[in-house]
């Protein structure tokens, strides 16, 4: 059986489960498969990539405090987290991936980091 590349329908000479005829066309086919469909999904991921970058940043030693104004000078925004943690005791953490942060008294808060 015949097989052609998923990129540009070249004949593959190969292995039979292969799919491309390159890494060329194997890196094309996936980063258009891969990338955001529209501006909104864009900047929606820019922002969760630059509020992580921020946490990550301040945080590192896995647990820290950060003033509002120092997440804000960095250019935290607060309305874009990835998941929110309720515990037990009643504390909620917002979480960027694996990096959170809970709001303490005064314009602090405490930053973590999950275990993964």
């Amino acid at each position: 059986m015949v097989k052609n590349c998923l990129e540009c329908g070249e004949k593959i000479i190969g292995r039979e489960d292969k799919k491309f005829c390159s890494d060329g066309c194997r890196n094309t086919y996936n980063n258009k498969m891969n990338k955001d469909s529209n501006n909104f999904m864009r900047n929606v991921n820019n922002k969760l990539r630059k509020n992580y970058r921020i946490l990550t940043e301040l945080n590192t030693d896995g647990k820290s405090k950060v003033s509002k104004t120092k997440l804000l000078s960095k250019g935290f925004d607060f309305d874009f987290f990835t998941n929110i943690l309720k515990t037990k005791t009643g504390n909620t953490y917002y979480f960027l991936y694996d990096q959170g942060y809970m709001l303490l008294e005064n314009d602090m808060y405490i930053l973590v980091k999950k275990d993964n």
